[in-house]
């Protein structure tokens, strides 16, 4: 599955530390080999976010994203408190 950034991503994403960030790009080569990996907990989040889903980044930091046919395009990054608070 191909991965996109959303520019709302991206500038979320800047602000995040280097540690947050590698770990991201490493829970994205997982989910483009495998979307349902355990490792990622990819869940609904459709009360918060319509037609969204979210896989675990780290214990705290999620990653919010929306499928399209192949296509996966994340759109926001946080930690638990900062996306659903």
């Amino acid at each position: 599955m191909e991965v996109v950034l959303h520019k709302s991503f991206k500038k979320n994403f800047k602000k995040l530390p280097p540690k947050i960030r590698k770990q991201f790009y490493e829970r994205a080569e997982l989910f483009a080999a495998n979307k349902f990996n355990a490792i990622l907990n990819n869940h609904s989040v459709d009360q918060a976010y319509t037609n969204c889903r979210s896989i675990n980044v780290t214990g705290d930091y999620r990653a919010i994203f929306r499928e399209n046919a192949e296509v996966a395009i994340f759109l926001d990054i946080g930690t638990h408190s900062e996306l659903y608070g």
